[in-house]
């Protein structure tokens, strides 16, 4: 399933998404961002899976930004807020899924893509991967919720560092930074690190995932305390009732007792 540049599968109830624009280093174009809207939004109500990730086509780009053909037809404010709420809504999409959504970042993730990278809630990075907001260099701003996310991720200090000098960050600086949760080995492909990474994911129930993201999204919004403690309280409720809770506490229970019985 999927579109003309967004091809979707669920696999293991795994929802993939890949941005196939190649030869064009997988540049977000209003079109592709249309898609990537239409199909998160869509899958919103798939009560089974447990998480998404979205990924660029190749090795060479995760996502190049937006289409600067394109983007150079957007010469007054009428358009230029057309095409930021069209985009913001798209990456909106992914921070409010109900599941995690990871980005695997097969390649550099620059301007738009990295603001991309970042609605996701994790990332996995290739070895050779790049991460940079590189806005600063074309003399424009983030504008697509990217710069407000990096700011949350790193504190206002370490995010005007990446703004400012436009840095190209590599993948084992993302993970001292925080910004990747995973990198591939050397000689490991983004495909074998994605899939070692969601190995224990591909375990967990959906509703618990459910639960994790909606505790994510209300820290994400800003919730305050009392608010975020309401989502936990919620989030408890739904899962500690759940049958699920009770057959896995009877699963362990069983494992003690059978400990104990051989020693």
């Amino acid at each position: 399933m999927g579109s003309e540049f967004v091809k979707v599968e669920v696999q293991d109830r795994i929802l993939h998404v890949l941005v196939d624009r190649e030869e064009k280093r997988n540049a977000l174009s209003l079109a592709v961002l249309g898609e990537i809207r239409v199909t998160f939004t869509h899958h919103a109500a798939n009560q089974e899976i447990v998480a998404a990730v979205v990924m660029g086509a190749g090795k060479r780009c995760f996502a190049a930004g937006g289409d600067l053909q394109e983007l150079d037809t957007v010469r007054d404010e009428v358009r230029l807020r057309a095409m930021t709420d069209a985009a913001f809504a798209a990456l909106n999409s992914i921070r409010h899924f109900p599941v995690p959504v990871i980005a695997a970042l097969n390649g550099d993730a620059l301007g738009g893509g990295a603001e991309f990278a970042l609605s996701c809630d994790m990332r996995v990075f290739a070895r050779h991967a790049r991460i940079a907001f590189v806005q600063g260099n074309l003399c424009v701003s983030p504008a697509w919720g990217g710069g407000i996310d990096l700011m949350r991720l790193l504190g206002d200090a370490n995010a005007l560092r990446l703004l400012t000098r436009a840095e190209f960050i590599d993948a084992e600086e993302a993970w001292r930074l925080g910004l990747a949760q995973a990198v591939a080995s050397e000689d490991e492909s983004i495909e074998a690190a994605l899939e070692r990474f969601l190995a224990p994911i591909k375990q967990m129930r959906p509703h618990v995932m459910r639960a994790f993201k909606a505790l994510g999204r209300a820290y994400r919004d800003g919730a305050r305390p009392q608010q975020l403690r309401e989502v936990e309280i919620t989030s408890l409720m739904e899962t500690w009732l759940h049958d699920d809770h009770w057959q896995a506490a009877a699963k362990i229970q069983a494992r003690i007792a059978d400990k104990g019985r051989s020693e």
